[in-house]
């Protein structure tokens, strides 16, 4: 949509806040000519693209004001969520949402929710939370079903009445399933992906659990002979965010290391 939007409007086109946390997919839409922007202020004309993690709805109200363009690209998922807080906060529900306060998605959501919204990102902070006749909990669509769970169980000694939406994405649920069972499988394990990425950070933190010599890498460039010392299968998962052709460069320059170290054996074999 961004690539199509730049190359349809003879206008500037914006996009707030970085279009996904893939570093070298930024790079390649900024040498196209998509600039991304903090804050609404700077900018007085063009095209606004509305990111998939979506927006408050006083975003919406500034740039209809100002009359600039928008192309909103927000994920239907997190649409789907957005219409579920706006609908708690009609009942005078008290919200929890679970997930990182500083997120883009989050920070939507809590526009949503009439200031009903309440973040919790962690069991910790579950626990602080007094005792209520009736609550909402819902989580980020990129949340770790594990911790949402822990969440919510702590949350059910706290409310007399919890209503419990699991709004995290499916597509999300299956790569930390996926992500779990090659952890066990495997020595070694590399989560590719931007390391400002809601979605990627989980999938290492749930392999991080089962396999310790698990690492998160932008690129290939960040694997080193060191981090495949003593492996002999390695996995590979990315985030929702990581283009196809990351992972195989990943997957290229293991196996060039691979070849490289055989070449070197067999070469001190022969001197021997």
């Amino acid at each position: 949509m961004a690539k199509n939007a730049r190359s349809r409007q003879g206008d500037q086109v914006f996009t707030l806040g970085e279009l996904i946390h893939n570093p070298q997919v930024i790079a390649d839409l900024e040498k196209q000519g998509l600039r991304s922007i903090e804050d609404l202020e700077s900018i007085h004309s063009g095209t606004v693209i509305i990111r998939s993690h979506g927006v408050a709805p006083e975003i919406y109200k500034i740039l209809k004001k100002k009359n600039i363009g928008i192309i909103d690209a927000t994920c239907p998922i997190v649409t789907k969520i957005q219409k579920l807080v706006e609908s708690l906060a009609k009942e005078n529900e008290e919200i929890i949402i679970v997930g990182n306060r500083e997120h883009p998605e989050i920070k939507g959501l809590v526009g949503y929710s009439r200031g009903k919204g309440k973040v919790v990102e962690n069991e910790a902070q579950a626990h602080s939370l007094p005792r209520k006749k009736r609550r909402a909990v819902l989580a980020q669509s990129t949340q770790d079903l594990f911790l949402f769970s822990r969440v919510v169980a702590v949350l059910i000694k706290k409310t007399g009445e919890l209503k419990v939406y699991n709004t995290i994405c499916r597509s999300t649920q299956t790569r930390q399933k996926s992500t779990s069972e090659l952890a066990a499988q495997v020595d070694t394990l590399f989560i590719v992906g931007g390391k400002n990425s809601s979605n990627t950070n989980k999938l290492y933190q749930i392999s991080k659990r089962i396999l310790p010599q698990t690492y998160l890498i932008e690129n290939a460039r960040q694997i080193t002979p060191r981090l495949l010392k003593g492996a002999k299968r390695i996995g590979i998962s990315g985030g929702a965010s990581t283009p196809p052709e990351a992972i195989a460069e990943a997957v290229a320059k293991i196996r060039n290391s691979f070849q490289r170290q055989s070449q070197r054996e067999n070469f001190v074999q022969c001197q021997t």
